[in-house]
């Protein structure tokens, strides 16, 4: 069979538009699907659901999990039938290695992606040439939608490989029609240099390097706003709060906005914020959104934190059913005065696998690991032990030090400003301890960030 008549190329009727449908002036690449009310949006999903499920049945893995569960497709006849069906998890993923979820033959399979796979199988995900299409045109529906138009000069600074960050952006801002510079990660001066001679527009990277990006500026004599035509960035791949954007922002004169991905999904478009940047559309005509208990499973009503689990609608080579992303976020809305009802979500807050509630806090260890990353004398290594004392809750946070040091005034004085950071971060004040290099255990594989002790009284 050849990619061109291969069958499962008719399991999603709605066409995909590929193209600028509603002109230049339009503030929309896909009208037809962007503008849809929240009705003609479930009524799409649905029909797109329906097909879907019919299609996941080509493969035994899926098979085997309606077995167990008892439902057949006939089972899926509203939009909220699909908690009906089984959860998949990257963990699935990995026993199915390497190829065990396709459902397609891998004849009309044209690229595949990969986790780094650090803790295991690496997670592999195929994609058809529809699929890539497809995700190509998402992306450049994001571009299109903060304002990007095929005059603009696209610098993407991520990695590009078997990450997704780089080639779905580089085929995103094709499909719209930019002139694209394929930077790739890191060589700041370089990066500098092709903004400038370019005539750079608009850039992708993550938040932290933006930041260095505009280090190594002011090192150079640069600035943004005089010697440069940055106007967008649209960031991702990292944690990042609302105040790390704004403070991007400002260095670099430019609208940031905050971008979703992740490959089991594609890699990057399937979420993005608009101009309004009162969250971020989670495209429905390509995925169901659910937000579940973590623990339960089971729904949470809207402006609740839960885990985001998404349904693919429109994957031929791997499509994906309730797939339990572990990212923590919230629905904020399905409506936006940008005239688009695609629901809105809040920024993800971390990962349910890493969340720690302490007095009533939710906490997670990245946002304790990016206030100490931000001192020069701390080493990498540290631990967080939380525990029981007289009824109350506490937290330490042991930290090795870079250098050893007899200063026991500077080492007061640096322990001071770690656990003001640190509750300005969390809002907790944590005890901190400041050990010497070495004093802490190193783990064999993933390292162990956190202890609670707090089970024990329980």
């Amino acid at each position: 069979m050849s990619k061109e008549t291969n069958p499962s190329s008719q399991i999603h009727s709605a066409p995909s538009l590929i193209g600028r449908a509603g002109g230049e002036s339009s503030s929309f690449f896909n009208p037809e699907f962007e503008t849809l009310t929240r009705e003609q949006l479930e009524a799409l999903q649905l029909e797109r659901l329906k097909k879907t499920v019919e299609h996941c049945l080509t493969n035994e893995f899926y098979q085997k999990k309606f077995a167990e569960a008892g439902i057949t497709p006939d089972d899926i006849q509203t939009l909220a039938d699909v908690r009906k069906l089984p959860f998949t998890t990257k963990q699935d993923l990995r026993d199915t290695y390497p190829f065990g979820m396709a459902c397609v033959p891998l004849r009309d399979c044209v690229r595949l992606h990969s986790s780094s796979g650090t803790t295991g199988n690496p997670t592999v995900i195929l994609h058809t040439q529809k699929d890539l299409d497809e995700w190509a045109n998402q992306v450049a529906r994001n571009l299109w939608m903060v304002g990007l138009r095929p005059d603009d000069v696209f610098q993407n600074s991520s990695g590009y490989g078997m990450f997704t960050g780089g080639l779905g952006f580089q085929y995103g801002a094709e499909r719209l029609g930019m002139l694209t510079v394929p930077a790739a990660a890191g060589n700041s001066l370089r990066q500098i240099k092709f903004i400038k001679d370019f005539g750079t527009t608009a850039i992708h990277a993550v938040p932290s390097y933006v930041t260095r990006l505009y280090e190594v500026m002011q090192e150079e004599g640069v600035d943004p706003r005089r010697d440069t035509k940055l106007r967008v960035l649209a960031i991702g791949a990292e944690p990042h709060s609302e105040e790390q954007r704004q403070r991007i922002e400002q260095m670099m004169g430019v609208k940031a906005y905050n971008s979703f991905g992740m490959s089991e999904m594609c890699g990057p478009g399937v979420g993005f914020e608009c101009p309004e940047q009162n969250g971020l559309h989670f495209w429905e005509d390509y995925y169901i959104v659910e937000i579940v208990d973590p623990e339960t499973l089971e729904p949470v009503p809207d402006g609740e934190i839960g885990e985001l689990v998404l349904t693919t609608l429109c994957r031929e080579a791997m499509p994906l059913l309730r797939y339990r992303t572990r990212d923590l976020t919230r629905v904020l809305g399905r409506s936006c005065p940008c005239g688009r009802n695609h629901v809105r979500l809040d920024r993800m807050r971390g990962r349910s696998d890493d969340m720690m509630v302490l007095r009533g806090v939710n906490i997670f260890p990245i946002q304790i690991e990016k206030i100490l990353m931000q001192f020069p004398e701390l080493a990498s290594n540290y631990l967080i032990t939380l525990t029981t004392d007289e009824n109350n809750d506490n937290m330490t946070v042991e930290v090795e030090l870079a250098q050893p040091t007899d200063d026991y005034k500077r080492l007061q004085n640096l322990e001071r400003e770690i656990k003001r950071r640190l509750k300005d971060e969390i809002l907790l004040t944590p005890f901190v301890k400041l050990v010497a290099k070495g004093t802490l255990p190193v783990s064999e594989g993933k390292a162990v960030r956190v202890v609670d002790k707090r089970k024990v009284y329980q």
